[in-house]
Order: C-alpha cells, then structure tokens, then sequence
C-alpha cells in the first residue's frame, strides 16, 4: 500500500471527534490559515494535481466531516515538510472548511 492510498484508508476510518453541537474549528485564526495558504502555495500544487485552478480537489468526496478535513490538511503538512503547528493545521482547515467545505 503506498503512502497515499494509506492515508486515504485512514481518513476513512475517522469519524468526527467533535459533539453534534459544537462548531467545528471555532476561535480558529481565519487569517494565519489564509497566509499560510499563499504562503505555501497550495492552490498552485493543487492545480498541478487536479488541473484548472485546484478547487475540484476540494470536491472529490474524501473529505466529509472536519476530522478528516483537519488530517487532509496535516498529510499536506508532512508529505511537502511544511512543519505546521496544530494551531496553523487548524487556521487552514478552517480556511478551507469556509471556503469549500462548510461542515457545519
């Protein structure tokens, strides 16, 4: 199983850790994530993945609760070497989950 196909099997397996009522990613810095994101040029490697502008990696089903969105975030993090901090892991995820995810 190669690294990629193990991690996929891992977000699977996830389910949300966070209580029904609870807002995922609240209190998160909005801004440290949108820095981080141009910053790290996310978009640029994701279009080089998915092609056109790198939003349709955001629609391809494997993300589906804020678990698994956080994980998605830190496997970017540690396959590119970015050493993101948990609270930088969290201000993308949450970047991303207002832009594209909106898990709620």
């Amino acid at each position: 199983m190669n690294a990629h196909a193990f991690w996929i099997a891992g977000l699977a397996a996830l389910s949300s850790a966070l209580p029904a009522h609870a807002q995922p990613f609240a209190g998160a810095d909005l801004a440290l994530g949108q820095r981080l994101i141009a910053q790290h040029r996310c978009a640029e490697c994701h279009a080089q993945k998915v092609g056109g502008n790198g939003d349709a990696i955001y629609r391809r089903g494997k993300v589906t609760n804020p678990e698994q969105l956080r994980t998605m975030v830190e496997m970017c993090s540690t396959q590119l070497n970015l050493q993101l901090f948990p609270e930088e892991i969290e201000a993308v995820a949450a970047v991303l989950n207002r832009d594209h995810y909106r898990f709620k």
